[in-house]
């Protein structure tokens, strides 16, 4: 976070001069949907509401509206806010906050820090999770530094829930930057959020020991070049990809198997290859499963 945050930062003052001197056509932002699609219906009925002239749509948010570079004159530094104990954050988010704090980004000084990341852990916002952190609204309007999100880093990998998964986080990130994964075209804003991609909760926090690799050969020849074992979706948002998934499965260096048994209700759209593939589904159990959104 700390690598592509310098240079994101950095590369954003070198290319403003260039910008300027160039004759306007067609911006990046201008491919995107113009209208104010804001991720969160909370969020999109409050700046409707909102007569306050400051206040900037969600879907307008850019470096030079929403970012204070004031604030990174000086280093590059990074704060994270202290953990609450009441809300302790989950392993995943864990591995997140201790790769800035063993950063040369980090600072514990907040008056010195461009970006702010918050501790409460925003990375589930499935309402169905077990980590879904509840009440965040009024969690981070008591953050002292939150500022309506300004300069700050939000990072998230799974919202919404099944079948539609919606964006919706829960909370109004105001003038925050989000790093998601998952994001869609529609909510995403070019030069200000960061895409990520999904990872598993085993994944390592760091490369492992020095020492350990055991071949510079590259590409690494092994069995599989591919595999994943997941839920296939019978409808909703993400169905047409995973009911794809079979076509690539070729049970030898590809191997992709889903399951139908999903919901209450999957016995009600079960289709021809349900049968078979819950049976190829059950007689795998090595290939782990890597989320439960509609990322892949």
């Amino acid at each position: 976070m700390g690598y592509y945050g310098y240079y994101h930062w950095k590369s954003y003052h070198a290319d403003m001069w260039y910008k300027l001197n160039l004759s306007n056509y067609l911006e990046m932002e201008d491919i995107f949907v113009d209208e104010d699609i804001s991720s969160n219906p909370r969020q999109r009925t409050k700046l409707e509401s909102d007569s306050n002239e400051n206040v900037i749509p969600f879907k307008s948010c850019r470096m030079e509206n929403c970012f204070d570079f004031t604030r990174c004159d000086n280093d590059f530094k990074v704060y994270v806010y202290p953990i609450d104990d009441n809300v302790p954050p989950s392993s995943t988010y864990l591995k997140v906050l201790n790769a800035i704090q063993n950063s040369v980004y980090y600072t514990s000084d907040p008056s010195q820090a461009c970006v702010f990341v918050l501790s409460l852990d925003t990375l589930d916002r499935d309402t169905l999770s077990k980590e879904y952190i509840r009440n965040m609204p009024p969690r981070i309007q008591r953050l002292p530094l939150w500022n309506s999100g300004q300069n700050h880093i939000i990072f998230n990998l799974f919202s919404g829930t099944w079948p539609d998964y919606s964006e919706d986080l829960g909370f109004d990130v105001g003038k925050a930057m989000l790093a998601k994964g998952s994001i869609s075209i529609e909510n995403f804003r070019p030069g200000f959020d960061i895409s990520l991609p999904l990872f598993h909760k085993t994944h390592s926090e760091k490369g492992g020991e020095e020492g350990m690799m055991q071949s510079s050969k590259f590409p690494e020849n092994k069995k599989y070049l591919l595999g994943f074992k997941g839920k296939r979706y019978l409808y909703g948002i993400g169905s047409e990809t995973r009911n794809s998934l079979y076509h690539l499965h070729n049970d030898k260096d590809i191997v992709l198997v889903t399951t139908c048994k999903h919901g209450g209700s999957w016995k009600e759209h079960k289709d021809e290859r349900c049968d078979q593939d819950n049976a190829e589904y059950d007689s795998i159990g090595c290939i782990k499963s890597y989320g439960n959104e509609y990322g892949i």
